[in-house]
């Protein structure tokens, strides 16, 4: 019996309860604040980390999150995967509430997650085998089935399991130790795998080696990911849709290319005029974004990027812009300048955006 086998015969399978129309993970109102520590009579104050986030993942898709450092792109992850409490919000994986239907033992099966920092995230006590085998061990799998299905993966991720197997994470390189990490979030067979700056670390040929193996991972285990990075040109890669991050919300989501070639709100089109050009004649010259992201603890009124956008008017700093269907292929924004008849001057007539 291989340890494909194994596994299955010892868990009990993930099952699709939806079907492909429903979506595999919803994100309702997530929210996560942080206190922040004051003298004894300063005011109560706390970091707004993640503010009423909201989206789906539809079955087998790459969803992309992008935003600068400090938008809340890790923190949605790890609330995600109840690394960290959340303050409001639900989450749903394929139609059961996670808490009331759905377990975080049983999440944990169905979800997991590849982190930035590859040596952290090992235990340097553990082999490299014992690493990938500890998490079906703890799901009730014997000791020489973990262990087979561990060598299996790791010939799946492309390690040798008889030169790797028993070797120490400080042992391997940063890319081979990504690679383990990858093997060990497949080892409990999820069908979610989030993604968070999983290659940033890494030089640009070993990027890309990781990246075409995530790509092919993805097609033989049917899987489905949250992919997190700074690197607009990654995330254009392997994403089939876009979130777009600013101060811990959403400012834009849609299909990638719909992103990329009609960029809605100007948060992202100052993220896309300030990735590097390999031709020398096309060189950025001046600052597409201007100043640093306000402080999250005090965030403006209103429209949260109004402080740094060149077209903002005094509508923007009024009221904050609900998250708006542009068109029909699901590009939705939250930008006055975006929502027809807003009130902005640069708002367009209905129908003006999906032309």
């Amino acid at each position: 019996m291989n340890a494909t086998a194994a596994l299955a015969e010892t868990l009990e399978p993930i099952e699709d309860r939806g079907g492909a129309a429903q979506p595999l993970l919803q994100v309702k109102g997530l929210t996560k604040h942080f206190p922040v520590r004051g003298g004894l009579f300063a005011a109560h104050k706390t970091v707004r980390a993640v503010d009423d986030v909201s989206f789906t993942i539809l079955k087998g898709e790459t969803v992309g999150i992008v935003g600068e450092s400090g938008c809340g792109k890790s923190t949605t992850a790890r609330l995600l995967m109840h690394l960290m409490k959340r303050d409001a919000g639900e989450v749903i994986y394929d139609g059961m509430r996670v808490g009331p239907a759905l377990s975080l033992r049983e999440l944990r099966r169905c979800m997991q997650m590849v982190f930035q920092d590859s040596y952290a995230s090992l235990n340097p006590r553990l082999t490299i085998e014992e690493s990938i085998a500890f998490g079906p061990k703890v799901h009730g799998m014997a000791d020489a089935a973990a262990r087979a299905l561990a060598r299996e993966l790791l010939g799946k991720v492309g390690l040798r399991p008889e030169t790797f197997a028993n070797r120490y994470p400080h042992e391997i390189s940063g890319g081979q130790r990504q690679r383990v990490n990858i093997a060990r979030a497949l080892a409990l067979s999820p069908r979610l795998v989030i993604l968070d700056e999983a290659v940033s670390a890494l030089d640009k040929s070993v990027e890309a080696q990781v990246l075409n193996l995530l790509a092919d991972l993805k097609r033989e285990f049917a899987l489905t990911y949250l992919f997190i990075s700074h690197d607009l040109n990654v995330v254009r890669y392997v994403s089939d849709r876009v979130l777009v991050m600013y101060l811990g919300e959403v400012v834009e989501l849609g299909p990638v290319d719909r992103v990329w070639d009609s960029p809605a709100h100007p948060y992202t089109r100052a993220l896309l005029a300030a990735m590097p050009s390999s031709d020398p004649d096309n060189r950025t010259r001046i600052p597409p974004i201007s100043g640093d992201p306000p402080n999250p603890i005090d965030p403006p009124p209103g429209c949260r990027f109004h402080t740094r956008c060149p077209f903002a008017e005094p509508l923007c700093a009024g009221a904050t812009p609900k998250l708006t269907m542009l068109d029909a292929a699901g590009h939705q924004a939250a930008c006055y300048m975006a929502i027809p008849h807003s009130g902005h001057s640069l708002s367009p007539e209905e129908g003006e955006i999906s032309a």
